[in-house]
């Protein structure tokens, strides 16, 4: 009882802190209207602890109530859920692939937004706004690691392949063929795995369902972007780590098949590499048997040493350009940023002149954006010197110590959506990007424009319908993640709170993100719910 009163505590402290400080930055973009309304505030924050403290407090006691006595509806008679027993993972992909043609009519060929269009420019060899960011290895190659290159390649050389039978919009739409049957694929096999769980017969038709007519799945299944396929890539590591916990060998066939899928997650996504380091390790602390702890430490060496002799050997031999570091500063800059907005008189000549040096001081006040880095960082300057970069940190760490109210306020700001539930932001891509028009591509949209306005409205709204949006609620998912590893942690069952870290290291670099609330970030642990969900009702059911 002690030890459930303190966690539960915990959550509930943490869950009413969300919600207070998120909706004065929602209202106020600051602390101003928990100040102003201090006292009603403080009515609402000590209600909610309360009200958390029970709701959370009734979830546990159901939980353990039912962890083995789950009952199974009988849906034996039915013809067509025989169908769906006897073959899951076909049954599914068919399934779903239908469910979603009407968007593939739609928005055929594919979803451009921003970030594909300039991959492709960069395959392409023509000048775009990210090859600017860095200083080029060789100005004749256009292609930067800001995008992973693997990615970058695939989906240039899909677009190559159309222009040379002089048809685009093909070369676009096998793209779209190769994302749809990995995503859908993912997907399908994640149904295949909690049908095995056996945790409720009714929990994997329930993902279906969800996978079939949730919007996001087929807009994104359609948008060619880069968190697609790792997404896809996190659901498939997610099992493996599950597979992992409940093991005891370690089979030549997952030895191999677990190194490839992580060369896949380094390469697909640039922070692939830190998912795996704060999450893969722990599997050695897990495993009893000296001999698979012996494998699980090789394949960490392995990919290790893979991704260093990719980033450090590869890409440089083929004079590909790293991203700049900007890419990495989004916090400091953000709070900087904001300094100087607020406390522009009080700076000195010298420290202006040092944070000049790095993100153009003149326009830094009116480039911010307190839920966007983007308009920061791209007054950063490339040619700065590491000694420019310590002098800037050397006023970031002064100015830290005589504002820390702004510098807080400065990173909520940038965060809050992400465990704040009532904070929405636009989650789907839909509309006709031009960029690559404008350089001789043929990429168009066919004439079913009612059709796309019709598909583009139900994926705008599903976010705001009762209940159900809270599906697809970055905050809200992030709330599920902290209760499953609450309740985990609470129930002692340590080793099955490794499957949920991917995740949870995931939320995490939302939070170091230029952006906040946006949904592509959160995408892999938002198309893992089903998954993270199931495993968790199986280790509550065992």
């Amino acid at each position: 009882m002690k030890r459930k009163t303190i966690i539960l505590s915990i959550l509930s402290f943490l869950y009413a802190t969300f919600i207070i400080i998120g909706n004065s930055f929602l209202i106020k973009g600051s602390f101003a209207f928990l100040k102003k309304y201090l006292f009603l505030n403080l009515i609402l924050y000590i209600l909610l602890i309360i009200g958390f403290y029970y709701l959370l407090k009734i979830i546990f006691n159901f939980l353990e109530k039912k962890k083995s006595n789950l009952k199974l509806y009988k849906l034996k008679n039915l013809k067509i859920y025989q169908l769906f027993n006897k073959h899951p993972f076909i049954f599914s992909l068919i399934f779903m692939l239908i469910c979603w043609l009407p968007y593939f009519i739609a928005f055929y060929p594919a979803i451009l937004s921003p970030d594909p269009s300039y991959q492709i420019k960069q395959f392409f060899h023509i000048p775009n706004k990210y090859s600017t960011y860095a200083i080029m290895l060789d100005p004749k190659v256009t292609i930067t690691n800001h995008h992973p290159v693997l990615h970058t390649l695939l989906l240039g050389s899909c677009v190559k392949i159309g222009t040379l039978i002089n048809n685009v919009n093909l070369g676009l739409f096998l793209y779209t063929i190769i994302q749809t049957l990995i995503l859908a694929s993912t997907l399908a096999l994640t149904i295949k795995f909690l049908k095995k769980l056996n945790i409720n017969i009714l929990f994997p038709i329930i993902a279906l369902i969800m996978y079939s007519f949730i919007p996001i799945f087929p807009f994104y299944a359609l948008s060619a972007v880069k968190d697609v396929i790792f997404g896809s890539l996190i659901i498939l590591y997610t099992m493996t780590l599950y597979h992992f916990i409940h093991t005891d060998k370690i089979t030549l066939k997952c030895f191999i098949w677990t190194i490839i899928l992580l060369i896949f997650i380094t390469l697909f996504r640039n922070n692939g590499i830190h998912t795996i380091i704060l999450s893969f390790p722990f599997l050695i602390f897990i495993v009893k048997n000296r001999q698979e702890r012996f494998k699980i430490g090789l394949i960490c060496i392995l990919i290790l040493g893979f991704n260093y002799s990719y980033n450090s050997l590869i890409l440089p031999y083929f004079k590909i350009t790293p991203g700049s570091i900007r890419e990495t500063l989004s916090v400091p800059f953000q709070q900087t940023a904001r300094l100087v907005k607020e406390h522009d008189k009080s700076l000195s000549k010298e420290d202006k002149q040092a944070i000049d040096k790095i993100l153009t001081y003149d326009t830094l006040k009116t480039r911010y954006n307190p839920d966007l880095a983007d308009p920061v960082k791209n007054g950063y300057n490339k040619y700065a010197t590491s000694q420019d970069l310590k002098n800037y940190f050397k006023v970031w760490f002064k100015d830290l110590t005589k504002y820390p109210l702004t510098y807080v306020e400065a990173t909520i700001n940038n965060t809050y959506g992400y465990y704040y539930p009532f904070k929405t932001n636009w989650n789907i891509y839909y509309k006709y990007d031009t960029r690559i028009v404008k350089d001789g591509f043929n990429y168009h949209y066919n004439n079913l424009k009612g059709l796309r306005n019709v598909l583009a409205a139900y994926g705008l709204s599903y976010q705001y319908i009762p209940f159900q949006g809270l599906l697809i609620n970055i905050g809200f998912n992030v709330w599920l993640l902290i209760f499953m590893f609450a309740y985990l942690f609470y129930q002692k069952k340590y080793r099955d709170l490794v499957y949920l870290t991917p995740s949870l290291v995931l939320v995490l670099v939302c939070l170091l993100s230029p952006a906040n609330c946006y949904f592509r970030y959160a995408l892999p642990f938002v198309f893992g719910l089903m998954l993270n969900l199931g495993i968790f009702l199986k280790s509550c059911k065992g």
